[in-house]
């Protein structure tokens, strides 16, 4: 299966990269993996590996060339990439410079590493662009295998046994972002904290209709961000419990909701927390509440945080 997540990898980066539309002779003579097959086994082996791409929510598009002659695919960057998030030129002077120095599992990741992880930077040659991934770099390959073949994985995640059905991965301010549900609950996991994954059997559950990973990220925006993760206590009383418990995917009682949520980007947490108004109080931790109350005092004093 890992043979099966780099190719298709490869593919992506192959259709990325290509100024025009490809067809499926030009993925056969230039993407690693398919030139030896027989043309029955490539077909067979092509059909598979799109259908897997679209299964992640690759924007995959048949297209004609520019004389209008033949067929090719192509994924418009647009469609694939998340909204620009409009850094200043500072701050892609600064992704820029780190992008050059990515390292997996603690060593500088070549174009190997890179094509693993998915995409390079446009413009730039092969020069990688991505995250560390901790110390496990086999992680991203085998959660792909999961989201791919539909299997339910069994992972540790901050020293405690995790099970979840991923229904997509997605890379977001620095960091790989894992997502998918445990029952009825929505869960998001930094990949760099995942740790001696299992994958299980294909097929055990439908992901979504519809499912997007940018959607489902925006949904959970606090859980996805560079800063370092911090516990939140927060309670909400009886007026907002029910909707804070349905967007947590926890259950409420009578009397209000004391939950505790980990928090990796404080600004849309803070966000998040302002949208209840005085029904939600985030009791712990001390930080957390004192930057809390420092954006309600700038926003009374008129004066943007």
């Amino acid at each position: 299966m890992q043979n099966v997540i780099e190719r298709v990898l490869n593919v992506l980066i192959y259709l990325l990269e290509s100024p025009r539309p490809v067809t499926a002779n030009d993925v056969r003579r230039t993407v690693p993996g398919y030139s030896s097959e027989s043309d029955e086994a490539f077909h067979r082996m092509f059909e598979r590996d799109k259908d897997v791409l679209r299964g992640l929510g690759i924007p995959l598009e048949l297209e004609q060339d520019a004389w209008g002659v033949d067929l090719g695919y192509t994924v418009d960057p647009e469609k694939y990439a998340i909204a620009d998030p409009g850094l200043t030129d500072s701050e892609k002077a600064a992704l820029s410079l780190a992008a050059r120095m990515v390292r997996l599992g603690g060593s500088f990741a070549g174009l190997n590493g890179l094509q693993k992880l998915g995409g390079v930077e446009r413009g730039t040659g092969f020069e990688p662009f991505g995250a560390d991934l901790g110390d496990d770099s086999d992680t991203l390959g085998k959660i792909f295998e999961a989201v791919a073949q539909r299997s339910q994985i069994d992972f540790v995640y901050r020293e405690q046994d995790r099970s979840l059905n991923p229904y997509g991965v997605a890379y977001r301010r620095g960091h790989w972002y894992l997502m998918g549900a445990k029952g009825d609950e929505d869960r998001v996991y930094r990949v760099d904290r995942v740790s001696r994954v299992e994958v299980g059997e294909p097929d055990a559950f439908k992901r979504p209709k519809g499912f997007s990973a940018r959607d489902f990220l925006q949904a959970h925006p606090w859980e996805a961000g560079g800063d370092e993760e911090v516990e939140a206590t927060v309670f909400f009383d009886d007026e907002v419990a029910w909707w804070a418990g349905r967007t947590l995917g926890v259950d409420h009682q009578e009397g209000g909701l004391e939950v505790s949520i980990p928090v990796s980007n404080q600004d849309a947490f803070i966000g998040w927390i302002l949208s209840f108004g005085p029904n939600a109080e985030v009791l712990a931790p001390d930080e957390l509440r004192a930057a809390l109350r420092d954006r309600i005092e700038a926003s009374l004093a008129g004066v943007k945080p």
